[in-house]
């Protein structure tokens, strides 16, 4: 089995920064993928930004150039620094990995995190 366990939101003014943090623990062979999801009230779950393996990334175009997505490998930790912060950035946050349990297989599972509130006051 797999947690990943979240930190870092919290309320900030607009034009601030906050940085999440995801770490993955337990059974773990390779992540493939660790992302960042986010849903406003009302509103449907929308990526925000994920980063492979590799370290290639992508993102949604509303965060381009103000987000950034890094990730320790060694820690299977992801990192979501969130600069320029704006009031339509308010959401419950989410971490998503993909992840290849053993060696023995090929087959990846879909985690989420608990998700963590990111309020940005205007």
């Amino acid at each position: 089995q797999v947690q990943l366990v979240e930190s870092g939101g919290g309320l900030v003014q607009a034009g601030g920064s906050l940085r999440l943090s995801c770490a993955a623990s337990g059974t773990i062979y390779r992540i493939n993928v660790m992302g960042w999801y986010r849903q406003a009230p009302g509103k449907q779950r929308e990526l925000v930004a994920h980063i492979g393996s590799s370290g290639n990334t992508n993102y949604a175009e509303s965060v381009k150039g103000r987000f950034t997505i890094s990730s320790d490998n060694a820690k299977n930790t992801v990192y979501l620094q969130m600069n320029s912060l704006k009031p339509e950035d308010t959401a419950v946050y989410y971490c998503n990995a993909i992840i290849r349990p053993s060696i023995l297989t090929y087959r990846t599972s879909d985690y989420w995190g608990q998700g963590t509130q990111v309020t940005v006051s205007s």
